[in-house]
C-alpha cells in the first residue's frame, strides 16, 4: 500500500469512495438536510479544489482518503473503504497529515461515528456534539 497525493485524474474515484463510505456509516445518523449538505460539499469543485487530498492506494485502487485545509491543520474528509477498516490504513493516512501540517495542532469536526477512531489517534473533544446545516459533529483537536 502506498500513500500519496491524489491527482486531479484520481479525484473522481476518491470522492466516490468518500460518498460510498459516508452513505454506509454516517448517513444513517444524519437528517436529509445533513446528507444533502455533505453531498453538496463534496460535489462543489471550489470546496474540493481548496483541499489537499491524500489517498491510500492498493495497486491502482484507492482504499482510503484524507483531505485537509488550512495548511494541513484541519481534516475535512477522512474515509477508509469498509473492507480495510482496522488494518492501520487510517493511521498511515493521518501520519501523512501530521508530517504535512504546518501548525502545532490539527482539528476536525468529527461525525459521531468517527469519534472513537479520532480518540484512538490521539484527538480530544473540544465540546459536546453540535449541529450545523444538518451535519452532526464533535469538534476535536490533536496536539502535536
Amino acid at each position: 500500500m502506498i500513500i500519496k497525493k491524489i491527482s486531479t485524474e484520481n479525484r473522481k474515484k476518491a470522492l466516490a469512495l468518500v460518498l460510498s463510505v459516508f452513505m454506509q456509516y454516517e448517513a444513517p445518523e444524519y437528517s436529509q438536510q445533513g446528507i444533502k449538505t455533505f453531498i453538496d460539499f463534496i460535489s462543489n469543485k471550489d470546496s474540493i479544489d481548496g483541499l489537499k487530498m491524500y489517498g491510500a492506494f492498493r495497486e491502482k485502487d484507492i482504499v482510503g482518503v484524507i483531505a485537509t485545509r488550512n495548511d494541513g491543520n484541519h481534516i475535512a474528509l477522512f474515509f477508509v473503504h469498509e473492507i480495510y477498516h482496522g488494518q492501520g490504513i487510517g493511521r498511515k493516512l493521518f501520519e501523512t497529515v501530521i508530517s504535512e501540517s504546518t501548525g502545532e495542532k490539527i482539528t476536525v469536526n468529527s461525525s459521531p461515528y468517527a469519534v472513537k477512531i479520532y480518540k484512538k489517534l490521539g484527538f480530544l473533544p473540544d465540546s459536546d456534539e453540535q449541529i450545523a446545516d444538518g451535519l452532526r459533529y464533535i469538534p476535536m483537536t490533536y496536539i502535536k
